[in-house]
């Protein structure tokens, strides 16, 4: 990847003290880093299980969710939103849970660095920026490059599950996944991945959009 591309995000953002206590206490035993090199399973979570990286959770609801309903899987998390990170943490463990880690980092660099090839049983984009100025729309992250670096990180079989609030994101979410030879099998109802309704969501819906979702397999 190009070391002067295009971000996709911007930082901001600062933890309440809830979650700036959350964050000390709890970053050493569920947070990952890019220093770590590539991703052993075995060693961070003590065994392989079925793993679903999910990119750009805001503020974890869904992801604390998915992870309580499913405590046989493995969950790893990715955000640049510094209270988002902290809320996750308080969900984390207000629910005992031991199936989820984090990285704070650029999930391309996370990709690149850290997630081995054909390793991942399901990736979910929920509500990405949708970088809505026609000037803006380059920044946006569901580019067919990117797709490429995502599914090269799926296991055959592993499904990329996407949603969003702006039609014309969806329109366009749904042009580069199609013309992705890997991926097959275009599913339209709601992701597996979303188990609750975020206030994100509910606001979107308030506002008057619809929601897309999208779902394929790695082929």
């Amino acid at each position: 990847m190009n070391h002067h591309r295009i971000r996709s995000y911007v930082p901001r953002g600062r933890r309440t003290p809830a979650q700036e206590r959350a964050y000390v206490k709890l970053w050493p035993q569920f947070g990952l880093s890019i220093e770590d090199g590539l991703l052993d399973s075995q060693q961070v979570f003590g065994c392989s299980l079925h793993t679903t990286l999910e990119i750009g959770f805001g503020s974890g609801q869904s992801l604390v969710a998915l992870a309580k309903l499913k405590p046989e899987c493995h969950f790893i998390g990715v955000e640049t939103h510094q209270p988002g990170i902290g809320a996750l943490l308080m969900g984390v463990e207000e629910n005992q849970l031991t199936n989820v880690r984090v990285y704070y980092n650029d999930v391309v660099d996370v990709l690149e660095q850290c997630i081995p090839l054909a390793s991942l049983d399901n990736v979910q984009i929920f509500f990405p920026d949708p970088w809505q100025k026609r000037r803006h729309h380059e920044r946006r992250l569901i580019q067919p490059e990117f797709i490429a670096l995502v599914v090269s990180r799926l296991k055959v079989g592993g499904t990329l599950q996407l949603a969003t609030d702006w039609e014309d994101y969806a329109k366009e979410m749904k042009q580069v996944i199609l013309a992705e030879t890997q991926l097959s099998n275009l599913m339209t109802e709601r992701c597996s991945g979303r188990p609750i309704m975020t206030k994100f969501e509910k606001r979107a819906l308030r506002e008057g959009r619809s929601i897309w979702d999208m779902a394929v397999i790695k082929v």
